[in-house]
């Protein structure tokens, strides 16, 4: 299944790097709560039958009273896959489970844009872990929700957590609790209600009492992509993280009560970083040259110029092209529109896209000193562009008798 889009691999450089264009249709992380929404016999997004009985079609699932969905944050398939000896409850469900391509960028915020509303990036404007905010012309930390504004002006479309609860679900979100109204929870998770809880062990707990009664669960779960970020994926840290997910997945599978559907997913996979294709936009002058501002992460730049007639434009991706070689594929933002790379557009998310839009290949990665942390600097997972290890995620079910 390679999910590519009409142009996506027309652009220079796109086939030949192996990627996977994104998906917002069919076996998508955007179809998981449309279908969720009809195993437990009603619609989603805003009422429409059809696409949550597609939906559920597509994805092959059974119907339920109760349904819990986990979000493993950065737990790609390839990535499970090959560490998979850590996993004997998560490995055992492999055989069944389906393999969802996610949208651009394949990060936290645009992932979870696209699992929360069921639209891509281009309608949601979460096109990253930090964009330029076309209101100040700052850049705004879209996980954080730093300088990012309401989180209703920016986010303008609505969720399938709402939509599920409106037509009689109970829905429950378990997570953090300094995530309970957070900037991105209010953007793309609002509706239901939400439990706070710290330790995996705890939201498991929390997970399992809710669903004393019928209704959705959605349970978050960040460490493996935390540790991935410090420690890489291949690491033995990482290993260990993936090893105390697996035992209270487990665990949890144990204790949900008869008929309840629960569904394992995640938002990306991780890459560990070549150190030696590493550029730094604050040191290579190329790259600096006519540019205002440089957005998004490692893996997926947003790169806003000076100025926005054509010709500059050009030149600067014409430069960046010439300077990154095959350690990138660049796309001005009109060509990385019509490629459908954010799927559909809306007017007020254009001026977010970068002027030019650059994936990174391989392990390579482009950042800027000027603006990003020295410890994001030193990130030894990431993720963000469009090779499968980043873009191909799990969909892994079991049901309860």
């Amino acid at each position: 299944m390679s999910g590519a889009l009409t142009g996506s691999s027309v652009l220079p450089g796109f086939a030949e790097a192996g990627f996977v264009a994104p998906r917002y249709e069919g076996e998508t992380l955007g179809s998981v709560l449309p279908a969720l929404a009809d195993v437990l016999g009603v619609p989603a997004a805003g009422g429409d039958e059809a696409r949550s009985a597609g939906a559920r079609a597509t994805l092959g699932l059974p119907t339920a009273d109760r349904v819990c969905l986990v979000l493993v944050d950065g737990l790609g398939l390839e990535n499970l896959a090959e560490r998979s000896g850590h996993a004997p409850f998560l490995r055992s469900l492999l055989p069944g489970g389906r393999r969802l391509v996610t949208g651009y960028p394949s990060t936290t915020a645009a992932s979870l844009g696209l699992l929360g509303t069921g639209a891509g990036p281009g309608r949601t404007g979460m096109v990253g872990y930090s964009a330029r905010n076309p209101a100040t012309g700052a850049l705004a930390n879209l996980v954080s929700w730093t300088d990012a504004g309401p989180a209703r002006d920016w986010q303008r479309e609505p969720t399938l957590l709402e939509s599920i609860q409106a037509a009689g679900v109970e829905v429950t979100s378990v997570g953090p609790a300094r995530f309970a109204g957070s900037g991105l929870t209010e953007a793309v998770l609002r509706g239901g209600s939400y439990m706070g809880a710290e330790s995996l062990a705890d939201r498991v707990d929390a997970t399992v009492y809710s669903l004393m009664a019928p209704g959705l669960v959605y349970l978050y779960w960040g460490d493996v992509d935390k540790i991935g970020h410090h420690h890489g994926w291949g690491s033995w840290q990482w290993g260990e993280a993936v090893t105390e997910l697996d035992h209270e997945l487990a665990r949890l599978a144990r204790s949900l009560p008869p008929r309840t559907l629960l569904a394992v997913t995640a938002d990306h996979g991780m890459v560990d970083v070549d150190r030696s294709s590493r550029w730094d936009v604050a040191t290579t002058p190329a790259l600096a040259q006519e540019v205002e501002l440089v957005a998004g992460e490692p893996r997926a730049v947003h790169v806003h110029t000076r100025s926005a007639a054509p010709e500059a434009v050009d030149a600067v991706a014409a430069r960046w092209r010439d300077t990154l070689g095959p350690a990138a594929v660049v796309a001005t933002r009109d060509e990385a529109v019509a490629a459908g790379w954010f799927g559909p557009v809306a007017d007020h998310v254009r001026p977010v896209i970068g002027d030019v839009v650059v994936a990174a290949t391989g392990r390579s990665t482009i950042v800027d000193s000027r603006t990003q942390s020295a410890a994001s600097l030193e990130l030894l997972g990431v993720h963000g562009s469009f090779t499968s290890r980043e873009m191909v995620v799990p969909l892994l079910t079991q049901q309860g008798r």
